[in-house]
């Protein structure tokens, strides 16, 4: 059985977009949404930097724009990429805030949902440190939970009607969080939370 995650009771700052009792690792890869534009969709990410591997301060030099090329030949393909997520949530559970929830952060792409395109307008991206085929952890979908929990309680333009992975607002472009994800779980803990 499993218990209430050590993130639970997360509150988030609605003036400031700001997470408390988080680490915060500020973006620069962010800009405010379009006038009158509030998040309506949360978007379920999966990153793992060098690919397959976990920990080390990569993504997070990914999303400050301090991924240094020499590092891993594959840093060297995504060298000057500008990209951020509003949070990580590492394997651990530990949860990382990049940008503000209340500003445009740069996750989502070349996107669509329901019609709708420029995703990044009117969502949240949340990072989950993975990859597509290796399970996602019990911290993880616990911080999740309590980390959508918390969204909710803030914006009430959210709901959980509106929660996808980058894979269904960029089909045949991303894959992720990929198969690995298991949506049921998840929505089985936030019903919960």
């Amino acid at each position: 059985m499993q218990t209430a995650p050590a993130t639970a009771g997360l509150r988030i700052d609605a003036a400031t977009g700001l997470l408390a009792g988080v680490r915060q690792v500020l973006s620069p890869h962010y800009d405010a949404r379009p006038a009158g534009m509030l998040p309506e969709l949360v978007v379920v990410h999966g990153i793992s930097l060098p690919p397959g591997e976990f920990g080390g301060p990569w993504i997070d030099r990914l999303f400050t724009g301090s991924l240094p090329p020499e590092g891993h030949p594959y840093f060297r393909e995504i060298a000057g990429l500008r990209a951020s997520a509003h949070a990580l949530i590492r394997r651990d559970g530990q949860i990382v805030q990049y940008v503000p929830f209340g500003e445009r952060a740069w996750h989502a792409g070349k996107s669509e949902y329901r019609g709708r395109s420029a995703c990044n307008d009117f969502s949240v991206g949340i990072e989950l440190e993975g990859t597509d085929d290796t399970p996602y952890t019990d911290s993880q979908y616990l911080a999740l939970a309590a980390l959508v929990s918390a969204l909710l309680a803030t914006y009430p333009s959210l709901s959980t009607e509106h929660m996808v992975g980058h894979s269904d607002i960029a089909p045949g472009r991303k894959t992720d969080p990929g198969p690995a994800f298991d949506w049921a779980r998840f929505r089985a803990l936030l019903g919960s939370a």
